[in-house]
């Protein structure tokens, strides 16, 4: 139905572009839409579409004919894994590893009255479902130290739903030693307070699920009269649990190493046994106890299993086998994860499980796993809010609950890549038995596929050795998603060049690293669904067919890394659904007419004025976002040419380079400068080869760029001073180089605020041929702060320069000097011989 649907508003969308582009032949309809004069009674009689309707018909007929054949019965609730009961009793002998953990959980507990005020010390200890959580309260709780610091312990397994009726009672049954026989939540919670009142108590809320504040503070307000030094203890598998309860100190829970993994696994399965039995299987053991991937809950389970068995023959059996397809496994170990997954939202739950696509261990990258999402339609935009938005949420929703981890984070912090725990992968793959894959082409899998894989949706290709793509890829006629990356090389033999006239139902291709593709791109116009094209890192890629262009659907097209790709197809106007242009590490030099069309563009990472391109095609795209490159400004003629982009109103726009100002007249230069200002919430800014004005553009001042964090000025040949760039409030990084004419350094740099650079941290001066002086002065009025941040200060060829600043150096807490390739300066600071060495002798780190 969906391919149906698609298939409609592609056609109609398809009508649209031709009409608004006299150019482009009118596309031919005759089957499936009629021409715009053509009324509302014989579009529904079109035939093509209604045969696929009526075959869409016959099918749910079919299943609805069988549903009354076996008596099936439709049954309003989905049966759900039950949630375990917990207790705070537990066999100590069982566990192992977690030490460093355990006491910093024991520490936190008997911290003292440290932070004691009316409002509650929690601490929280999150992970994923089987890692340990419970475990490590159970530990915690029964400790000597704790018993004996706390007058009343309690613990209560909170589970889900969450009931404040229901865990105050419980509190007070923990309180009292018996049953309590309220039944008022006011009565329950008075008792609590007469009861702790004074005392230190040790409350542990195992397994806690919502995210709702009011229900929690029902059970907080009643917890608040302990005595100082009274403590909650909370598990929770979710990150925003934790902090919406208020949470003083967080314990994030990892996997085991492997060999605390081992250790836990030997101590159950080979408990009783004797020294030489131990030894017999003791090999196998470990290497059953690795395929746990460090989860203690796997752990168990499977030493449980092999406590049971003594054969050798029995253990190597399970060694050999799919592990975590054994009954006894999905038993116990599923359950956990699967109530994770039964917690999130129905939208969220589809993208979790299309990870499943991704092999195990691969590292995901936030971006591209998003952009995939887009492309299968999970992520439909709710009222104003932009997909990519929705994406993002989602994902942090997945972190948030543990089902992501291994994150590589940028210099913000922000998230860019992940993994997945092998054991969450196994889930996701249970979950999508029938519609992912990964398989690995030889060519026994190339004969299965034809019959074993018909009906996928998902698909990853992995090539083991030079077997390239299988000739029956054509067989999974019903694919969304096809990942090749690295499938076609010189090595291998090349796919039919009419593939795709058999994958009509693709969203999302991969091809990256791959080579020789021509052919094969050509046909890639019938693929009217597709959404998301990868072929980056494609080092033989000379040019992009003008079939391209037929993708009216296209959202993402990326041809990073491309070196020999020089032009893009010149229908690209064409693509007005394109949100996602990746042009870095190609030679694409010119972009064609029309690319001002494409409005929905959120990314396009370089933008060179030649030729037909002007610089007023930017103009409509003020959904731009992430960073912006553009060069070739020489070619823009006049401040009235230039203010036609209006990077004024591209407020999502946070990093920006201007380059190549060219010898324009010195006027003429700045004036253009000047019209290119951009909006406010810039981040960072790279300004180069700025050739021929003496001055830099006014908009470089904190009224303008109040938000920018990072700076780079480079090759601007005439200029002779510099702006007051210590009026920045929030600039972190400064790097200025190959400024030729510039002789000296001072106050005009610092500014006039009362603190100048207040946030600096790395300052950087390259190549400064000329420069000869460098000021801090002392100022007048009292107060005056400089670089109070400033970490790192590097000097790089700067031939002339004669001193550092004294006064810098002596209130900034600069923690790293680096100066090279300038004699002057490494003759004054060097280690023996220079005269003002002791002037940086308290820096922690030179390089001189």
């Amino acid at each position: 139905m969906d391919d149906v649907v698609d298939g409609w508003n592609t056609a109609l969308l398809k009508l649209q572009i031709a009409a608004e582009n006299p150019g482009i032949p009118k596309p031919k309809i005759s089957s499936c839409l009629p021409s715009p004069c053509v009324c509302f009674k014989q579009v529904s009689l079109r035939h093509d579409i209604a045969l696929q309707i009526k075959d869409i018909k016959k099918q749910l007929n079919a299943i609805a004919n069988e549903r009354n054949q076996f008596n099936f019965v439709s049954s309003s609730t989905i049966q759900q894994p039950r949630r375990r009961i917990t207790s705070s009793v537990i066999d100590v002998s069982q566990f192992c590893g977690r030490d460093a953990d355990i006491n910093i959980i024991i520490g936190k507990l008997l911290g003292g009255s440290c932070q004691e005020s009316s409002s509650l010390y929690i601490v929280s200890i999150v992970g994923m479902g089987g890692i340990g959580k419970t475990t490590l309260a159970q530990l915690a709780y029964n400790h000597e130290k704790v018993k004996s610091y706390f007058h009343e312990r309690m613990w209560v397994c909170v589970s889900d739903p969450f009931d404040p009726m229901r865990i105050s009672r419980a509190i007070l049954e923990a309180l009292q030693k018996e049953s309590s026989g309220f039944h008022d939540l006011e009565a329950v919670q008075q008792k609590i307070c007469t009861l702790i009142a004074d005392k230190k108590f040790l409350l542990v809320l195992d397994d806690v699920w919502t995210e709702n504040y009011e229900l929690w503070e029902q059970v907080e307000s009643s917890l608040k009269g302990g005595a100082p030094g009274s403590r909650i203890l909370v598990t929770t598998r979710n990150e925003n649990v934790s902090t919406m309860m208020g949470t003083t100190y967080k314990v994030p829970l990892g996997e085991l190493s492997k060999e605390q993994c081992r250790s836990l696994f030997s101590n159950i399965a080979f408990y009783g046994r004797s020294r030489e039995k131990v030894e017999e299987l003791e090999n196998i053991g470990r290497k059953i106890a690795d395929e746990c991937r460090g989860l203690p809950l796997a752990a168990k389970v499977l030493g449980s299993l092999m406590r049971l068995k003594d054969n050798k023959e029995d253990w190597e059996s399970i060694l050999n086998n799919e592990i975590w397809q054994l009954d006894v496994i999905e038993k116990h170990l599923s359950p956990p994860l699967l109530l994770s997954y039964y917690d999130l939202y129905p939208a969220v739950k589809r993208c979790f499980s299309y990870c499943a696509v991704f092999p195990k261990d691969q590292i995901i990258s936030k971006d591209r796993l998003i952009k995939l999402w887009m492309a299968n339609s999970y992520l439909n935009s709710r009222e104003s809010i932009e997909m990519e938005k929705t994406g993002g949420d989602y994902f942090e929703d997945l972190v948030s609950r543990s089902l992501f981890q291994d994150f590589r984070r940028d210099d913000e912090g922000n998230i860019i890549s992940c993994k997945m725990h092998d054991t969450v992968h196994d889930l996701a793959q249970y979950l999508t038995k029938n519609e992912c894959f990964i398989l690995e082409i030889d060519d026994e899998k190339e004969v299965r596929m034809a019959s074993s894989f018909q009906k996928a949706r998902h698909a990853t290709l992995i090539s083991a050795g030079r077997v390239g793509f299988p000739s029956t890829i054509h067989n999974l006629k019903y694919l969304h998603t096809l990942l090749a990356a690295h499938l076609v090389n010189s090595f291998t033999p090349q796919p039919p060049p009419n593939l795709f006239k058999h994958l009509v139902c693709l969203r999302a291709l991969d091809l990256s690293g791959s080579v020789f593709l021509g052919e094969l791109l050509r046909n890639l116009g019938k693929s009217i669904h597709l959404r998301y094209l990868n072929l980056s890192n494609n080092k033989w890629l000379t040019e992009l067919p003008e079939t391209i262009c037929d993708l009216y659907n296209l959202q993402t097209l990326d041809v990073f890394g491309c070196s020999l790709l020089e032009k893009l197809p010149q229908g690209m106007r064409k693509l007005i659904n394109l949100r996602h242009l990746e042009l870095y590490g190609s030679e694409v030099s010119e972009l064609p007419k029309g690319i001002g069309r494409l409005t929905s563009l959120r990314t396009l990472t370089g933008f060179r004025i030649i030729g037909v391109c002007k610089i007023g095609e930017l103009k409509n795209s003020n959904s731009l976002r992430g960073g912006l490159v553009i060069s070739g400004i020489a070619n823009v003629k006049d401040a009235e040419e230039a203010g036609e982009a209006e990077l004024k109103n591209k407020k999502h726009l946070h990093h920006l380079e201007l380059s190549r100002f060219g010898w324009l007249a010195s006027a003429a230069s700045k004036g253009v400068a000047e019209a290119l200002q951009p909006h406010q919430n810039l981040k960072s800014l790279k300004i180069s080869y700025y050739s021929a004005a003496t001055e830099f553009p006014s908009w470089i001042a904190a009224s303008s760029l109040a938000q920018l964090k990072k700076l780079q000025i480079m090759h601007c040949a005439q200029v002779t001073y510099l702006p007051p760039l210590g009026e920045l409030p929030l600039l972190e990084s400064l790097i200025i180089e190959h400024m030729k004419r510039l002789k000296y350094v001072g106050g005009e740099f610092l500014g006039s605020s009362t603190t100048a650079f207040p946030k600096l941290k790395h300052l950087r001066f390259n190549e400064m041929e000329e420069w000869e002086k460098w000021e801090v002065k002392e100022e007048d009025e009292e107060g005056r702060s400089v670089m109070p941040c400033l970490h790192s200060l590097t000097i790089y060829k700067c031939l002339k320069l004669e001193s550092l600043p004294e006064r810098l150096l002596q209130i900034t807490p600069l923690q790293k000097v680096i100066i090279l390739l300038s004699p002057t300066l490494q003759d004054r600071y060097h280690k023996v011989r220079g005269n003002d060495r002791s002037k940086i002798s308290h820096i922690r780190e030179v390089w001189c």
